[in-house]
């Protein structure tokens, strides 16, 4: 496992407990660990009107998918696993879940106090062709300076193992980014095979597996009867910057600032949970 040629002086850093929202037991296992598990973040209606949301959105993608000569765009694919992004940017509706005072208490402990909402999409695993992601770190997929962000994979309807629930290698967040390569069909892989056992991390529909965006992961196939359904959204540092260039050729070309781009939006301004 070599490191990703930008990172070259990565350090991480411990968390403190300072929003009441995460005990301090569950930051350091945040910390020693690269991620967390929290159930009970939304209440049955919160998640009944979420999934309401998710599944028009997803039902669009999917509807997308199936004019295609063969059904699939990139790794997206019908049948297999559908993506729908950018969401709180077109739908006003969901904003009040991006900015749920738990994960925004989450944000505050394990970002810091001015957060801007990064990238958010579903992901809902079917049952017709089940598939495996690839091992990857979301840092391998853009590179974005700090390289530590949070990922708050949230589950809507219950994730297990049989349906494909968050699958976690340990301890490797420390080392930073890893170098990446593009597996067809699949995504951007960092190992094929796990250098310890993984851990698997089921969580309860309304609840959500945090993760540092350096936590090598991913979910297995959905071998269940039902659509695995989640909704992952991802929080940077304000100031948090995505470099740009291809790493195989060598020094990044460019660089620009999360803030600049039109699918996030600000969540956390000294700590207090910004207005829309």
């Amino acid at each position: 496992m070599n490191n990703h040629p930008w990172n070259n002086s990565f350090e991480w850093r411990n968390h403190t407990a300072t929003s009441g929202v995460l005990s301090q037991a569950q930051i350091d296992q945040f910390d020693q660990d690269g991620y967390v598990v929290v159930n009970d973040i939304f209440s049955l209606d919160e998640l009944r009107d979420l999934v309401a949301i998710t599944d028009a959105a997803d039902a669009e993608a999917v509807a997308v998918l199936a004019a295609q000569p063969n059904e699939r765009i990139a790794i997206s694919e019908k049948g297999a696993i559908t993506f729908a992004g950018q969401l709180a940017s077109k739908i006003p509706e969901i904003r009040r879940f991006v900015k749920n005072p738990t994960i925004m208490g989450a944000c505050r402990d394990l970002v810091g106090p001015d957060v801007r909402m990064y990238h958010d999409q579903t992901v809902y695993k079917q049952i017709e062709k089940p598939r495996r992601f690839p091992w990857h770190q979301d840092n391998g997929y853009l590179f974005v300076t700090q390289q530590h962000y949070l990922t708050c994979w949230i589950s809507l309807n219950g994730a297990t193992i049989e349906n494909g629930c968050p699958q976690v290698v340990t301890g490797l967040h420390k080392q930073g980014t890893m170098s990446h390569y593009f597996v067809p069909t699949l995504g951007y892989e960092c190992f094929e095979n796990p250098p310890k056992t993984p851990i698997i991390a089921e969580v309860k529909a309304g609840g959500a597996v945090f993760f540092s965006s350096l936590t090598p992961h991913l979910t297995g196939p959905n071998t269940s009867n039902g659509v695995r359904k989640a909704y992952i959204v991802q929080y940077a540092q304000s100031d948090a910057v995505v470099m740009e260039g291809n790493a195989n050729d060598g020094d990044p070309t460019g660089s620009h600032s999360i803030s600049s781009e039109p699918r996030g939006l600000p969540v956390l301004q000294n700590g207090q949970i910004c207005a829309d």
